[in-house]
């Protein structure tokens, strides 16, 4: 029983045993009083009457309180669980977000719109060295090409085409959106990225990698694809 339960059980209790002794002492006076007249009596009466009442109505009121108590308690039950749904839902990426970051831009070297080399397309695994590296250096959401990455997110090559859980990366220039903790972890991203091997590895592939400064505010998307379970890291293909 919590602490202002019994609390309102001792309240009532008292009252109880207030009036058992009120009625006692009612019924010992009876018993030596035998001079008394009928308005006496029937002061008495009335009094004990009004005792009653009065303890009818608190026992009432208690009653409503401990009601009130109770739907407080599966209020404050609900609102924790709608609470931890709602973290659950952020944490895999089912809600948009929105924060401090770094967007990341990848293009071809020499890139003319509307006139990119055949030849040219991200690969799988650059791509996904990205991601762990940003993830390594504290990224909390990612987003490429308006595609939500999380722990579940494949990317892999599928007839010729690098694709993002099986969206096409086909068109240039294609932006990764990187939200960090906050602004210092905006400002740490930027500056260790600066310094990253990763932009040498998209050259080979004709491939030109450029960083924002850290940006106040950048909106990611909500993940839209069925959730499957995986591990945390996106690995790359022949890691077990």
């Amino acid at each position: 029983m919590k602490n202002r339960d019994k609390i309102n059980f001792t309240l009532i209790s008292l009252l109880i045993g207030f009036m058992l002794a009120v009625q006692f002492q009612s019924t010992k006076e009876n018993e030596t009083r035998d001079t008394r007249d009928m308005w006496e009596i029937r002061e008495d009466y009335l009094k004990a009457k009004e005792l009653e009442a009065k303890l009818h109505q608190e026992i009432r009121k208690q009653e409503e309180l401990l009601a009130a108590y109770q739907t407080d308690e599966e209020y404050g039950k609900q609102k924790a669980l709608e609470e931890t749904l709602r973290e659950l839902r952020e944490e895999a990426g089912l809600t948009e977000k929105k924060g401090p970051g770094i967007i990341i831009t990848l293009q071809p070297v020499d890139y003319i719109p509307d006139d990119m080399p055949a030849d040219v397309q991200v690969t799988p695994e650059v791509l996904r060295r990205l991601i762990n590296e940003l993830n390594m250096y504290g990224a909390k959401d990612i987003a490429i090409d308006g595609q939500r990455v999380v722990n579940s997110t494949t990317i892999r090559e599928i007839q010729g085409e690098t694709k993002i859980d099986g969206y096409p990366l086909r068109r240039f220039p294609i932006e990764i959106k990187v939200l960090a903790e906050d602004e210092e972890g905006a400002e740490k991203l930027y500056s260790r990225m600066q310094i990253s091997t990763i932009p040498d590895e998209f050259f080979i592939d004709n491939l030109e990698v450029t960083f924002s400064e850290p940006k106040e505010m950048i909106e990611i998307p909500a993940y839209t694809n069925p959730i499957r379970f995986g591990a945390e890291t996106i690995k790359e293909e022949g890691e077990r």
